[in-house]
């Protein structure tokens, strides 16, 4: 089976079709249902973030596999075939095994090094697997990816400084307005994004924040935590009156802010300026807003210029993080090789193993009146010399680094011993899902 990611990212994609293509946490499960019954594709893994929609599976044609997977995300999300063509990327094998290991370690996000999107790759191979879509190939190459991921948070310093869109929302912040000390923020939405956001902005000790979310409870608790005020999501105009700095992160499907709530809220305001910081996505904002005299709206494609500053200072750090991904790609990959060589070992062994058991059965009536340990020794030598025979020769065939190699190796050796037809099936040492996960799917030749 051949592996392939195809996806769009802020990369390549304008924040527009990134939202158009999202899919929200309680859509994952039948999304990864609907592809794993193409019959084009075997494993599959969804992921979908604030910045990104990729979708990981193996199947025995690319061509046939990036149709499939382009024809999902058209079809799911209602996007013309040629609004998606000219923004996808594709990745296969190798490729394909580095794309993930980059985005787990930070290294492909909006902001390089921020921590979120690890427990993101996490959430989508939980998810999958959930639903038995993973099986050897996926499983190893996201056990994997989480191996790289931690290594490059805890043998780098790459999560030192602006590590998070809402840590750059900060620093785009702190250009605007200047010193926070003199200003009220206003934050719409209680959840993950929001509160590492309020965390942030209450570290500069503003005059003012409140918190507004259509969850009271989540509000409430999120601004005792940063010791600031609750707003009801019905005083929500009034709030966007009074604000100096509002930051939106809520997970509607359709603006919050819309253009004639912003205007309405203009008239109060008496010509003060108000910015407007979306990191939603979908975006809670709508970017007519942004046509307005004396509003300032930025989303989340425009932190770059916060970002590529973090990038600068960590140029060093990145560097050894490229370096321990290629690590992991080649650890990756020398597994993905000895499987070409596993059902010729598994076939070797057992021609070795019934070569020895004939023999001992011929030999039985000499070894009959033996005392039962000694026909055991007898039996157990044997079987060892089968493992010291077999050895070197099952390491040196694993180890060839050419994937055509060992094809021809594995084939002589076939034609040597008469092996006959290999088990394409047969797997060692397989990961599995993640605790909780229903297990894994399991393909022919996967």
């Amino acid at each position: 089976m051949r592996l392939l990611v195809l996806g769009v990212s802020h990369h390549t994609a304008p924040i527009d079709l990134r939202e158009r293509l999202a899919f929200a946490t309680p859509d994952l499960a039948e999304a990864v249902s609907t592809l794993a019954r193409d019959p084009a594709l075997g494993e599959v893994v969804l992921l979908s973030t604030c910045n990104r929609t990729e979708l990981y599976a193996t199947c025995h044609s690319l061509e046939d596999g990036h149709e499939a997977m382009a024809g999902f995300l058209t079809s799911a999300r209602a996007v013309p075939a040629d609004d998606l063509r000219a923004h996808i990327y594709t990745r296969s094998e190798g490729d394909a095994a580095r794309h993930l290991f980059r985005v787990a370690a930070g290294l492909d996000s909006l902001v390089v090094g921020e921590p979120q999107i690890l427990g993101q790759v996490k959430q989508a191979y939980a998810s999958a697997a959930d639903q038995h879509a993973t099986g050897a190939l996926l499983n190893r190459l996201f056990h994997t990816a989480f191996t790289a991921g931690k290594r490059v948070r805890s043998e780098t310093e790459l999560a030192e400084g602006a590590v998070s869109v809402s840590y750059a929302a900060l620093g785009l912040a702190r250009k605007i307005v200047g010193d926070l000390r003199h200003a009220s923020m206003l934050v719409v939405g209680a959840g993950e994004m929001a509160e590492l956001t309020a965390r942030h902005f209450a570290a500069q000790q503003p005059k003012r924040i409140t918190v507004c979310s259509r969850t009271a409870t989540h509000a409430e608790a999120l601004a005792a935590d940063v010791g600031g005020t609750v707003v009801p999501w019905g005083d929500l105009d009034a709030a966007l009156a009074q604000a100096d700095v509002v930051v939106t992160a809520t997970g509607a499907r359709t603006p919050i802010l819309t253009r004639k709530r912003v205007q309405a809220a203009l008239r109060h305001r008496r010509g003060r300026p108000l910015f407007i910081i979306d990191i939603a996505l979908p975006r809670d904002v709508d970017p007519l807003v942004a046509g307005d005299d004396d509003v300032f709206l930025y989303n989340i494609d425009d932190l770059q210029s916060v970002i590529n500053e973090s990038l600068a200072r960590r140029s060093s750090e990145t560097t050894h993080a490229e370096t321990i991904v290629n690590q992991e790609v080649e650890r990756f990959m020398a597994w993905a090789r000895s499987r070409t060589a596993m059902p010729t070992v598994v076939a070797l062994r057992q021609r070795f193993e019934t070569i020895r058991r004939a023999e001992l059965d011929r030999l039985q009536p000499k070894i009959a009146g033996l005392p039962p340990e000694a026909r055991a020794r007898v039996d157990e030598i044997t079987r060892l010399i089968i493992e010291k025979l077999l050895i070197t020769p099952t390491e040196q065939l694993k180890a060839l680094p050419d994937e055509a190699l060992q094809h021809s190796y594995a084939d002589a050796l076939s034609h040597l011993f008469a092996l006959g037809d290999r088990n394409d099936d047969d797997d060692d040492d397989e990961p599995g899902p993640p605790p909780g996960g229903k297990g894994p799917r399991e393909f022919v030749g996967s």
